[in-house]
């Protein structure tokens, strides 16, 4: 990277250590795939508790403002979305458009092209979290006849590319290692998505999943089950949360390094743990990211934890996300 570019890219201090988001939230169930809605009023989780259309439902916690010091702005009871959304199968990992029209997931129980495929719901009003409309299958162009799980949307202004990464199970059903981070494009808003393509700089012969890009495209973060000895806290067979970045977004992705040497290079606590810790969500003005971990001490096998970071200087990429920032990290859109 050059001097330039590096100064074209936001700074950001170290995360802060990992916070239980509590009992409202987490329950004795699984709590996992978190999504945070652009002006972070809404918290979108996948959840198998009790109350749903299927085995894991996604359901949505509301709030009135953003400071996390304010009582009055704690996250409500999640509600489940409804019909139009979840089946009887599994429905999670939740992807929001940046526009808060569109919302992508993947499910077990629409029936499709492969075990586990990606689908879209529309919305007219980007604050009804309600006005979901029947989602609809991206079709097999996109979709395998194995799973195709865990979108991530990324929208590209400069170039006007607009890219799904997700994870794709290449291997026969039986292998737990076969997961893979694919990436399929289109060019403008009403174009379709094309045939995925590996992206080999994120994808290793473990299991890479779930992902998370921040809104400029140069940071990324995904879960894996690679091998990380060297990281304090990791346990072999789990998962951790990683990240990776790239000069411009013309660019590949650097090999991904565990989170924890990140932070404790900045002089932050560990954010995995020796437990299974995944499906990170980054919030739109990238100093908020959530995600699930089987870590102890929790409600149930699987909780929602959230951490913070400052940014310190260079861009901010919640102007272009249209995000007015408070104090603590947190903010609300402009619209």
């Amino acid at each position: 990277m050059t001097a330039d570019a590096a100064e074209e890219q936001p700074q950001y201090g170290s995360w802060s250590a990992p916070v239980n988001l509590g009992p409202v939230i987490n329950t004795a169930a699984n709590e996992q795939h978190p999504a945070i809605s652009k002006d972070g009023l809404s918290l979108y989780i996948s959840s198998d508790r009790p109350g749903g259309f299927g085995g894991t439902d996604i359901w949505v916690s509301q709030r009135a403002c953003t400071d996390a010091d304010d009582a009055a702005c704690a996250w409500q009871t999640p509600a489940n979305l409804g019909s139009n959304i979840n089946s009887a199968g599994n429905d999670l990992a939740p992807t929001f458009t940046p526009d808060g029209h569109q919302l992508y997931f993947h499910s077990t129980g629409r029936g499709g092209c492969g075990l586990a495929d990606i689908f879209l719901g529309r919305r007219h009003d980007k604050r009804d979290d309600f006005g979901w409309e029947a989602a609809e299958n991206l079709g097999c162009v996109v979709n395998s006849s194995y799973a195709d799980a865990g979108p991530t949307y990324f929208e590209d202004e400069a170039t006007g590319v607009t890219t799904l990464y997700f994870t794709v199970q290449n291997n026969p059903p039986t292998s737990d290692q076969g997961f893979d981070i694919y990436a399929s494009t289109r060019i403008g808003d009403e174009g379709a998505f094309g045939p995925p393509v590996l992206v080999p700089e994120l994808s290793s012969p473990y299991r890479d999943t779930r992902t998370a890009i921040r809104r400029d495209g140069l940071e990324m973060f995904l879960s894996s089950g690679r091998p990380g000895d060297d990281v304090v806290g990791h346990s072999a067979g789990s998962e951790d949360l990683w990240v990776s970045t790239r000069a411009t977004t013309s660019d590949v992705w650097s090999p991904p390094v565990n989170l924890n040497l990140v932070n404790q290079q900045l002089g932050g606590p560990p954010i995995n743990s020796a437990a299974f810790d995944g499906a990170p969500a980054l919030y739109f003005d990238g100093t908020t990211l959530y995600f699930f971990s089987e870590r102890p001490g929790g409600f149930g096998k699987r909780d929602l934890y959230v951490t913070t970071r400052a940014r310190l200087g260079g861009p901010d990429v919640a102007e272009d996300a249209g995000v007015e920032t408070h104090h603590n990290g947190q903010g609300h859109g402009k619209e």
